[in-house]
């Protein structure tokens, strides 16, 4: 990278040209995941009632904290201070360097955690493709199976190629493939339900859910609730990537002015496909909700269609996989470059030069970024071979990434910018959601733990992908 002058005349470390459609683009490509396929099974464990609720809490809360992290991108002064480049950074300079080290620890583990969540989710559709085949040929009460890890390692052998992009300055064709391919399964998912409740003529789901089934054990209720919560946080997390598409706008305006613009569309488009999606499937299904609306089979026919819906999921997160992978890399090798400046792996830069189209298109890599970059892919894959279930992992992530990042360090480094003295009442307001959620959190990551444990007494890791 070279130092750059933008548009404010501040010298960079690259050129900002993001726009708010740029950005609503990283956003809704972070946000609408896998997370969008278990909200139907979500919302039939808790209800007509308390399932659009939740839903519709989930996303306040998410907009408001958002908000007021897009104000910290700059410190002191929001407009005039001097830009933080990733989320740590913004840490630092509002809350001290005591709180980096948790920072740290929590974006870190929480990137990667939606990488595993990614690698898994992705298989599955791949692996329900192979699938759906099978049912339509041998009939849907034969057993089939596709290969499963196979098709995880072809998915790490991917990422393994996509992660040599430099940054995320040059990822804004992957978000825009990624969010089309997310509006397309979405849709076919939306179609699929109301094909359904046009054929059965039949509203299905009650206004508890399946966790006011009686015949149901409290501890399992109790537990399916947390778990459907946890799935709910996690069609929500995109705050640790916030700061670092935030960075990627060019100004004026200022660019919290276009963060905030960017943030509204996208989790107006979001929670409008989440609340269409998830209710549409739980009113075709009711109570037999499968836990992944696509690969669930609770569609069989028309199977090609399945297919192009698994397929375009696969698509997606696979760029999804990447907005998230790429801050975790940058902050690794800077810190790497920061440790050891004069080490020749890290400093020195190779080219190559590739014909294309009659011109010699010259790539640049490091081994720096070769080695770090391959290893973390590969870990990843082994850790997601080793957990081949889906809403469980889904709501563990959600419990363990909303809070500290969404709800937390936003809140904090709020009171810290605008000096809200203790005692008064914002500052009370404010500590109230933090515990709240806090608590939310801890109760929904017991349930999604229990539920892990369960899987794993079941399932025997590199054997089989549910």
């Amino acid at each position: 990278m070279s130092g750059v002058t933008n548009e404010n005349g501040e010298g960079g470390m690259h050129e900002r040209q993001g726009t708010i459609w740029t950005a609503a683009i990283h956003i809704i490509t972070a946000v609408i995941g896998s997370g969008v396929l278990s909200l139907s099974w979500s919302i039939a464990q808790l209800g007509w009632i308390a399932g659009p609720l939740i839903l519709a809490c989930f996303a306040c809360v998410t907009h408001y904290t958002s908000t007021l992290l897009t104000n910290c991108y700059r410190a002191p002064d929001r407009i005039t201070g001097t830009p933080n480049c990733c989320y740590i950074d913004a840490v630092k300079a509002y809350l001290g360097p005591k709180h980096v080290y948790l920072c740290a620890c929590a974006q870190f583990f929480n990137l990667w955690g939606a990488m595993v969540g990614y690698t898994i989710t992705t298989t599955i559709s791949m692996n329900a493709v192979s699938k759906a085949h099978c049912y339509h040929d041998n009939g849907h009460d034969k057993r089939c199976d596709g290969p499963g890890p196979i098709l995880m390692l072809s998915f790490g052998f991917a990422q393994l190629l996509l992660s040599q992009l430099p940054s995320m300055q040059h990822m804004a064709w992957v978000s825009i493939v990624a969010a089309i391919m997310s509006g397309t399964y979405s849709s076919i998912a939306f179609g699929l339900s109301v094909t359904e409740l046009v054929q059965t003529r039949e509203v299905k789901g009650g206004l508890l859910g399946v966790v006011g089934n009686v015949n149901l054990a409290p501890t399992t209720r109790a537990f399916k609730s947390l778990q459907a919560i946890g799935n709910v946080a996690f069609a929500y997390t995109f705050a640790e990537i916030l700061i670092e598409v935030q960075d990627t706008l060019k100004s004026p305006p200022a660019e919290h002015i276009t963060m905030k613009k960017a943030i509204s569309r996208g989790l107006s488009i979001t929670t409008a496909s989440y609340l269409i999606i998830g209710c549409f499937g739980y009113a075709a299904f009711g109570g037999i909700t499968p836990g992944n609306i696509l690969t669930g089979f609770g569609f069989y026919e028309p199977f090609w269609l399945v297919d192009i819906g698994n397929i375009c999921i696969a698509l997606h997160l696979s760029g999804a996989y990447q907005l998230f992978a790429q801050p975790l890399y940058a902050n690794l090798e800077m810190r790497i470059c920061e440790r050891w400046p004069e080490a020749k792996i890290v400093t020195r830069v190779y080219k190559i030069v590739v014909p294309c189209f009659k011109r010699r298109v010259p790539l640049s890599f490091s081994l720096l970024r070769l080695g770090l970059r391959s290893s973390i892919v590969i870990i990843t894959t082994i850790v997601g071979m080793a957990l081949p279930f889906f809403n469980s992992i889904v709501g563990m992530l959600g419990a363990l990434s909303f809070w500290p990042l969404t709800v937390y360090f936003p809140i904090k480094m709020h009171i810290a910018q605008q000096e809200i003295q203790k005692g008064t009442k914002k500052w009370i307001l404010l500590h109230v959601l933090v515990g709240f959620t806090l608590c939310v959190c801890l109760a929904v990551s017991v349930g999604a733990g229990a539920e892990m444990v369960a899987h794993l007494k079941k399932v025997s890791p590199f054997t089989k992908i549910e």
